[in-house]
């Protein structure tokens, strides 16, 4: 096998997860869309997480209590490096969960369907673009 070909493996191995990433975010999106029900919570604490270059990441915690009346908690996916008075420890924010399975939620206002959006997109880009180029270049050995 030529080097060519093993370097192609890696824009299609990035943009096959990147797609496989955005896939699943997407799809819980919309099965929270059509089961999830809302719930008032309130920000409880933020698990603050740095990168290997000293940044911090804030992850907002919500605590809810579900229509069974579990207490239930949940770090956001998503981190920021700042955080606006609107989820600040003690804030009161909308979550919507679903009620089969409380641990798939999502914060009003924090969680956002667009990141997932871009992965899908530009794990498309990617994968459609690199595979592209395979069959171009099988085609005309």
């Amino acid at each position: 096998m030529e080097r060519e070909w093993f370097f192609s493996l890696i824009p299609l191995t990035i943009g096959v997860a990147f797609l496989c990433f955005g896939v699943y975010g997407l799809r819980r999106a919309k099965a929270l869309r059509l089961r999830g029900v809302n719930a008032r919570a309130r920000i409880v604490r933020h698990d603050v997480v740095r990168n290997d270059d000293g940044a911090r990441f804030h992850y907002p915690v919500a605590a809810w209590t579900a229509q069974d009346g579990r207490a239930c908690e949940y770090a956001s996916r998503f981190g920021r490096g700042a955080v606006g008075n609107s989820f600040r420890v003690g804030a009161h924010v909308m979550v919507r969960y679903d009620p089969q399975a409380p641990d798939r939620v999502a914060i009003e206002g924090w969680d956002t369907r667009a990141v997932d959006l871009l992965f899908t997109v530009l794990g498309a880009v990617f994968t459609a673009g690199t595979v592209t180029v395979l069959a171009v270049r099988l085609l005309t050995l």
